[in-house]
This record gives C-alpha cells, sequence and structure tokens, in this order.
C-alpha cells in the first residue's frame, strides 16, 4: 500500500492518528482546571505508568487543551542534566512579561517579575546555565533565601496571584517527574500545597513511572491527600480495534478481525507498541484489507524496529553487572518478580545485588510494585532480555 499514506505514528511523544481509552482522565483534568478557576479546591493530577503507554501524549493533550479553554500552560520535562529551577526560570519570566504586557503595567504581574529575579539571585550558582535578563530590580526578602523548600512555595505564589488578577489559570505540565531530586520534588509538594490553600488558580499535571505516589508519599505525608494519580495503563482489545481500524479507514483502508486481534495479542494492548505494528503491517501489506498473514510477515520487522531503538537505547546504558541483574529477571518469566528469586537465580548474597537495584530503581530501569517485588518499565523488555542475552550470566555476547 502506499507508504506515504501510512497514519500510524511510532515515536517518542508523537501524537497517535487516534487517542482512545483516555477519555476519564481527560475528563479528570477538565474538571480540576474548571473546580481550580472557579476558586474550588481540587487535587492535582499525577499520571502514572510504564513507558510507552502514552502518558507525554496525554500531556500534550491536556496542554493543547488548555491553551483552547484560554489558560495558560508551562510544559516542562525533568531530567537529571538540569534542576528544576533552571527549568522553570525562562516559562516563568516569558510568561510573567506577558501578562505584563496584556494587563498594561499589571502590578501584580511586577511584583512577581520582581520576585523572580530575586528567586534567581539566591540560585546563581544552581542556575547559572539559564540565559536570560530581567530588567527589573528584586524584591527582596521574598523567595530570595536560597532555600527551594522556603522559596518556590512563595514564589508560586506571587505568580499564581499575578494570574489571579487577570481572571486565569497556570496549568503546569512537567513530564517524566520521578526524576526531580527529593529537594525539588519536596519543594514541588509545598508549592502546590500552598496552591491549594490560599485557592490560587496554578495546578500541577505531571507524569512518570509507577514509583511517583511511592516517592510523593516519602516526601511529604500529606501528598497523598494533595495528589490523585490516575494510572495510565495499557489499552483493552476494543481501544486497540478503533486505535488501528478508524486512521485506516479515513486513509481507505482497513484491517480485518483476525488480524487486530493478532496486534492485540502480541502488544498486549501497549500503545507505542500498537502504533509500531500498524505501522510496519501497513507497509508489508500489498493491498487492503490488512490481514493476518500480513501482520505475521511485519511481526519480524517491528521486533527488529523496537530492539534496535526502543530497547536498544535503554539497554546500552546499562553496565555488565546490570545487564546480567536485569538477564536474571527475565529468567524468571514475566513479572512482578521476588527480589529473593532473583538473588537466588544469580546465586548469590542478598547484598550483593541490592545497590544494583537501588541504582536500577533510581534510573527508572525498574520498580517496585510492591514490598519485595520488582518489575521492569518498560513493557515487553523481558523478551527483548531473553533474545539478546540467551545466556544470564554471558554479558560477554553483547
Amino acid at each position: 500500500m502506499d507508504l506515504i499514506s501510512n497514519p500510524f505514528s511510532p515515536g517518542a511523544g508523537a501524537p497517535p492518528p487516534e487517542l482512545v481509552g483516555r477519555s476519564q482522565i481527560l475528563e479528570q483534568a477538565d474538571i480540576l482546571m474548571a473546580r481550580v478557576q472557579r476558586h474550588r479546591a481540587e487535587q492535582s493530577l499525577m499520571l502514572t505508568g510504564l513507558r510507552g503507554v502514552g502518558k507525554t501524549v496525554l500531556l500534550t493533550e491536556i496542554a493543547r487543551r488548555t491553551r483552547a479553554a484560554g489558560y495558560h500552560t508551562i510544559s516542562i520535562e525533568a531530567h537529571t542534566g538540569k534542576n528544576l529551577a533552571a527549568l522553570l526560570i525562562p516559562p516563568l519570566r516569558e510568561l510573567l512579561y506577558d501578562l505584563n504586557r496584556v494587563a498594561g503595567l499589571s502590578h501584580k504581574a511586577k511584583q512577581a517579575l520582581a520576585v523572580l529575579r530575586g528567586f534567581v539571585n539566591a540560585l546563581r550558582i544552581k542556575v547559572s546555565e539559564v540565559e536570560f535578563s530581567l530588567d527589573i530590580e528584586p524584591q527582596v526578602g521574598t523567595a530570595d533565601s536560597g532555600d527551594l523548600e522556603a522559596d518556590l512555595p512563595r514564589l508560586f505564589q506571587t505568580v499564581a496571584e499575578a494570574v489571579l488578577e487577570q481572571q486565569g489559570l497556570l496549568v503546569l505540565l512537567i513530564d517524566e517527574v520521578q526524576y526531580l531530586s527529593k529537594l525539588e520534588f519536596s519543594a514541588l509538594i509545598m508549592a502546590m500545597h500552598r496552591m491549594q490553600q490560599q485557592q490560587l488558580p496554578l495546578v500541577l499535571i505531571g507524569a512518570g513511572l509507577p514509583i511517583l505516589p511511592a516517592l510523593a508519599g516519602q516526601s511529604k505525608s500529606y501528598a497523598e491527600r494533595l495528589f490523585t494519580y490516575p494510572q495510565v495503563g495499557p489499552l483493552s482489545a476494543a481501544d486497540v480495534a478503533l486505535a488501528l481500524q478508524d486512521p485506516a479507514k479515513e486513509a481507505g483502508a482497513s484491517f480485518t478481525e483476525s488480524a487486530l486481534q493478532e496486534i492485540f495479542r502480541i502488544t498486549n494492548g501497549y500503545p507505542y507498541f500498537v502504533q509500531e505494528w500498524g505501522y510496519v503491517s501497513w507497509n508489508c501489506a500489498p493491498h487492503t484489507p490488512i490481514t493476518l498473514q500480513d501482520v505475521q510477515i511485519a511481526t519480524p520487522l517491528a521486533t527488529q524496529r523496537l530492539d534496535s531503538n526502543f530497547f536498544r537505547v535503554r539497554f546500552d546504558r546499562l553496565t555488565p553487572g546490570e545487564r546480567t541483574f536485569l538477564r536474571a529477571m527475565a529468567d524468571l518469566g514475566t513479572g512482578p518478580y521476588r527480589f529473593g528469586d532473583i538473588v537466588l537465580v544469580r546465586a548469590v548474597e542478598h547484598s550483593a545485588l541490592s545497590p544494583v537495584r537501588a541504582k536500577m530503581i533510581k534510573e527508572g530501569m525498574i520498580y517496585s510494585p510492591a514490598h519485595g517485588f520488582l518489575d521492569f518499565t518498560v513493557p515487553l523488555f523481558d523478551e527483548f532480555l531473553r533474545r539478546t542475552i540467551p545466556d544470564p550470566l554471558d554479558t560477554a555476547m553483547v
């Protein structure tokens, strides 16, 4: 079939042609924003899920709906190479200058800019990589102590008051929240606590791995009451059929029922993999409809594509010891895995594996779904490891 007309779009954060199975989460976000806009208290959202389930896509869609509703948005992605302050300062500066222009010499926006200047000055060393200027004198004594837990709530308050002055709403969207440091996460939670206490128009919608609820609870005991944690999981068979059939029909093609069932079986309903199989199956099919045989021909090609990019980019960051540890997990079959069973597979002391486990949890390769258990954050990674390292103890092959 025509490769250019292929409607499917596998890629990191790439919006699918049909966003299905997420209406409840989108409705939650709409309700959150509408209630806070009306000065009613509502818990902010932390979307949790494995890699490839579409959390980034959801944040992008929520940002689009936010802007369409006339609200302000700031979107950032946390990562280990830059601290939270450095990520927040440039978009906050842009927002406040915009508010000041729209309002015409807005008192609250100017005050917030002065507070931001003081915040930047206090954290000069930590945010030295941020290149911009603030042509305004700092407000001394507000959010300028250099203590992020004390300063970030005060900064958020002044920004939210500037937004409130214009009857607006600010939606802060943060992807990969689990990469925030413990101090940064604590400061963010404290800032959002102040927003809720004072019913200010600033809400947070974050996304990250399933460890987020535990990280938040460890940081502040009241975090469980401050946020709700919608789980972004795999799609149902019916939603997979919609995600494939509707875009195909718009492009003048279709899938047979057996082809849809096979793609659901192989992908387990994970959206990224559904897009991958839809994309390759389309390219392999000589004509419409796309059949079970077309999907079967596409499967080794789609698997190879995943092995060489989606899986490999994560695998290549691992040390030989980490690869051996993860291969031992995969040798046990499908997770979750008891840590004690992994120790038995490796035939080493419990204490010898604990540092490796802690490091890989911190790096987001694995997580603990329950006490004493581990699982992969990347769906189907166990199958990839069994293909890549046939012998659990032989890392010389890779």
